[in-house]
């Protein structure tokens, strides 16, 4: 976690209202500046590690973080010591984590619904799936995630995912989580769980026979 960057950003006098630096409450303002300093050293790790974990995004979880000391030092004096800072921050992250997938979910339904007409165009009439000449390549290639330019062409696929059918899947197989804890967190009944998850594996799928088999026969 990047210290210096958010300590940066929480003690940079530029952010705070002009009514913490007057100097009738300079001292105050002193004081806060290096108790929330204290608060990025002591708590970044462990509130990255759970942002991480609920959002399974490097990038979305440092974001998050430094979203939260800013907070932190707007609502400052609205701390009152009943619980531990350490409580309160985590407090204030998962409100941040809500709000993070309540904006996703705008833009989710609209990539949801063209990704699912895009995948239904891999059956036939029958619901079956349309051999394509690859059904015999993947069978073959059994050691495929021991080759590091595969792993990277899989990371490409993935990340082109649509965001919810994307962390279903890292969700389940990569950090293995429950399907009930999966469902909480993309707000999504066990239903619509499956439903993406199978989706998302198809296009996954697609993905990979386009930009490695058919690139590499």
């Amino acid at each position: 976690m990047n210290y210096h960057c958010i300590s940066g950003t929480v003690g940079n006098p530029s952010i705070i209202p002009e009514s913490f630096v007057t100097m009738e409450e300079k001292t105050n303002s002193q004081s806060k500046q290096k108790v929330i300093s204290e608060w990025v050293h002591s708590f970044s790790d462990y509130l990255y590690s759970w942002a991480y974990h609920k959002t399974s995004s490097n990038e979305t979880a440092e974001d998050l973080v430094q979203e939260v000391f800013m907070a932190a030092v707007k609502n400052y004096e609205k701390f009152e010591g009943r619980s531990s800072p350490k409580t309160w921050l985590l407090k204030i992250l998962n409100n941040k984590i809500i709000d993070h997938y309540r904006k996703l979910s705008k833009i989710q339904n609209n990539q949801d619904d063209t990704a699912s007409q895009f995948t239904d165009s891999f059956f036939n009439g029958a619901d079956n799936w349309k051999a394509n000449g690859l059904e015999e390549a993947w069978t073959k290639e059994s050691h495929l995630l021991d080759d590091p330019a595969f792993n990277k062409v899989m990371e490409i696929c993935i990340e082109d995912l649509p965001n919810k059918w994307r962390l279903a899947i890292l969700s389940k197989y990569l950090l293995q989580k429950e399907s009930v804890e999966i469902c909480q967190e993309l707000e999504i009944t066990e239903s619509n769980y499956w439903q993406v998850l199978h989706r998302g594996k198809l296009l996954l799928k697609k993905c990979l026979e386009v930009n490695w088999f058919v690139k590499n026969n």
